[in-house]
């Protein structure tokens, strides 16, 4: 399975022992990952084997995708402000996004990468794609193999804009549940590019009029009267749900749907553990690994990543007091650059070692640390110039706002 981010949420502050248990999940599913990967460059002989036992791919996301549906929710809650919500979501996505594409098309420039072939031939489609981060719901080939996950990050992010809108987002469990329901009864009849397929035309249509509409959808949330913003917000969620429902590439319908679920699933978890929720709705968020495993009935790997997973933030839940190793957490803190740089090394492994069994395993397992030292060393230097940078611009921004909202407040009331 090609992979997180994907997650990528919101950086939990070294010293905050109260989210140190997310940074190192994070962490932990983000090396993971990064090992899943690695077989394809370096033991594509296991690759096979290894996934029919246990999927460590879809292990790493699903660990990503509970992480991010417990804690970005909040983010947006705490502040109560979808503007300040989506410049801390730009600022903490697409700077190190930017990154990785630019990398990945200078790789498709020197011939490591056959994506050239497309930016020759839809180059408008697959830039607007991109920009947007829902690519893969589009079904424009992702320039690098983890940006998947992104799009449904993105997906995530913009139903919850509409959801807070229209002041339903405390339905976290409901929406779980629909999700789980729709990937357990109605994935197998949905169609995969009911959209997109018809060739460039077609799909540079779809591209456009999507985003056309996101962003009119969003600009009305964020600029518009009570009765717009609910239009707008309507518009987001409809769009969101067309496109899950009857267009996803990567990895198939009913996998998208349970991921979904899986992030609406994380966020009741966390209405759970700050008292929003009563305990009850522990056993409602049961159903949705249930219905992964059966939605994976017939692929043992799968079902035992998906029980790892949950299994896993259930442990990290447990422990969440405990103080968390400092290695570990720092992993986590630079998770998001370790997710989407290391494609970048593993190509270029794959590139100049074409016949890997034919070398000895001594030499692959140094291969292998040398590839997690220069990655581990690269994160730490894109997390400083890139990352840190970026975010501290987004804080600024938000502050700046939240002061020119005020000060419009004052003067309005005291006019």
């Amino acid at each position: 399975m090609v992979s997180a981010p994907l997650t990528a949420v919101d950086s939990a502050p070294p010293h905050s022992r109260r989210l140190a248990w997310l940074d190192a999940l994070r962490g932990l599913a983000a090396m993971v990952v990064v090992f899943e990967h690695a077989l394809t460059p370096l033991w594509p002989e296991a690759r096979l084997p290894i996934k029919a036992v246990f999927d460590p791919g879809w292990y790493g996301v699903l660990v990503f995708f509970l992480v991010s549906g417990y804690i970005v929710p909040a983010s947006l809650e705490r502040r109560g402000s979808v503007r300040a919500f989506w410049i801390s979501r730009f600022f903490r996505l697409w700077p190190l996004f930017t990154v990785c594409v630019a990398g990945m098309l200078l790789m498709a420039a020197v011939g490591w990468d056959s994506l050239h072939t497309w930016w020759d031939s839809r180059p408008v489609a697959l830039a607007l794609a991109h920009a947007s981060m829902l690519q893969n719901l589009m079904y424009v080939p992702n320039l690098a193999n983890v940006l998947w996950t992104l799009s449904y990050e993105m997906a995530f992010y913009l139903l919850l804009t509409a959801m807070f809108t229209l002041g339903v987002h405390r339905r976290s469990t409901a929406a779980a549940l629909a999700f789980a329901a729709a990937a357990a009864l109605g994935a197998g009849l949905l169609p995969v590019t009911l959209l997109s397929a018809g060739g460039a035309g077609r799909m540079l249509t779809v591209v456009v009029v999507v985003i056309a509409v996101l962003a009119a959808g969003l600009a009305a949330v964020l600029r518009g009267g009570r009765r717009v913003q609910q239009v707008g917000a309507v518009a987001i969620a409809g769009t969101i749900l067309l496109l899950l429902a009857v267009n996803q590439s990567y990895p198939g319908p009913w996998q998208g749907l349970f991921i979904l679920a899986t992030m609406f699933a994380g966020t009741a978890l966390y209405r759970v553990e700050t008292g929003q929720f009563g305990h009850r709705h522990i056993a409602w968020v049961a159903l949705v690994p249930l219905a992964g495993l059966w939605l994976a009935r017939a692929e043992l790997g799968v079902q035992l990543a998906i029980a790892a997973a949950w299994l896993t933030f259930a442990a990290g839940m447990t422990l969440r007091n405990r103080a968390m190793p400092s290695w570990l957490t720092w992993l986590g803190l630079v998770s998001y650059s370790i997710y989407l740089l290391h494609p970048l090394l593993l190509e270029s492994v794959e590139h100049f070692l074409p016949n890997p069994p034919a070398v000895p395993v001594a030499a692959r397992l140094t291969l292998l640390a040398a590839v997690y030292a220069v990655l581990l060393g690269l994160c730490a230097l894109t997390w400083r110039w890139v990352e840190m940078p970026a975010q501290r611009l987004g804080r600024r921004l938000i502050s700046q706002a939240e002061s020119q909202a005020e000060s419009s407040l004052e003067r309005a009331a005291s006019g």
